[in-house]
């Protein structure tokens, strides 16, 4: 079973000013010469990590990480105000512009997915490949998938879930719109206890066994907020896209390399809609993954999408 590479450090980090309002944290590592990579977190909100710089070989790639808009070291830190997927899309070519890449591989797992699928809808000849993780299609169904009551998380995980509910004293009705009101509060002390039960239902169920340090992780106070205020933002505005987006776009992705790994027990993102995308794009290469749910971090997904990218390395040197 394959691990992440070794730890490494950036060789460039940039602040790019992507509006009069927003500043990205870019950072480059790896191989200046490499194959271009670049890896779209998710959340949104959620920033990246050195950890995510692991799944790339060193020798192979210039991996390039950035923090989209209100997430990780971009600033402002949780800014709602023009902050949207269409606008992240356009970051991503400015970053791509910026950094002299002609075109690249575009690696990003659950909403990174989401927002790698759209940007190569949109910007088909900058894309070179793409690897998926855990698919996110931001439809309302996988919204109420994860949040809704009669929902599947919700089902599997009721005790949990009764946790989430708790900041909203018994109101499931419009429950999204109810914890972004909370979320965008003037009381400081609702809006961290509202992120701190939207962010730590997340980290309960993202692996298939508990994981205390993942729920820790999840709980801090910073990150939370920015996962919480940016997921509540997107998801009452139906993430900025047209319902099934994706899946009446996937013409446009035919021919494209690209390999889907996707956890058989995720329970964020239903494993249904990996299948469902993998029958409108036959050539996509979809790996259900056992033993593992929605973690990009657990040992059999670690395996899978660090074959990948070697795989990848592989497949565009033919190319």
């Amino acid at each position: 079973m394959r691990s992440l590479y070794p730890s490494i450090t950036p060789y460039q980090q940039h602040q790019l000013k992507v509006s009069d309002r927003h500043t990205l944290y870019v950072e480059e590592s790896g191989n200046p010469l490499g194959i271009p990579v670049l890896l779209v977190h998710g959340g949104p909100g959620a920033g990246t990590s050195g950890e995510h710089r692991r799944f790339f070989d060193p020798e192979s790639y210039r991996i390039i990480l950035f923090d989209q808009r209100g997430a990780g070291q971009s600033q402002p830190h949780a800014e709602l105000a023009d902050n949207h997927t269409q606008a992240l899309i356009a970051d991503m070519e400015q970053i791509r512009t910026t950094l002299g890449v002609e075109s690249w591989l575009v690696f990003g797992g659950s909403w990174g997915s989401t927002l790698a699928l759209c940007y190569a809808i949109e910007h088909r000849d900058r894309v070179r490949g793409l690897v998926l993780r855990g698919l996110f299609l931001a439809r309302e169904q996988d919204l109420n998938w994860l949040y809704q009551p009669e929902g599947g998380a919700a089902q599997v995980f009721a005790d949990y879930y009764q946790d989430f509910l708790s900041p909203l004293d018994g109101e499931t009705r419009h429950l999204l719109n109810h914890y972004y009101r909370l979320l965008t509060s003037s009381n400081e002390l609702a809006r961290l206890n509202a992120a701190r039960a939207w962010a730590i239902w997340e980290g309960r169920i993202s692996t298939l066994h508990p994981r205390i340090d993942a729920v820790e992780h999840y709980g801090q106070a910073h990150d939370a907020l920015a996962l919480a205020r940016i997921e509540s933002h997107y998801f009452i505005n139906h993430c900025f896209i047209e319902e099934n987006h994706i899946i009446r776009q996937v013409e446009k992705l035919r021919g494209l390399p690209a390999i889907l790994i996707h956890g058989r027990y995720d329970m964020i993102c239903k494993p249904a809609a990996a299948l469902e995308l993998a029958e409108h794009w036959p050539e996509l290469n979809l790996q259900i993954v056992p033993g593992a749910g929605h973690s990009a971090f657990e040992p059999s997904i670690i395996d899978a999408l660090v074959k990948a990218t070697d795989q990848m390395v592989r497949e565009l040197a033919k190319a």
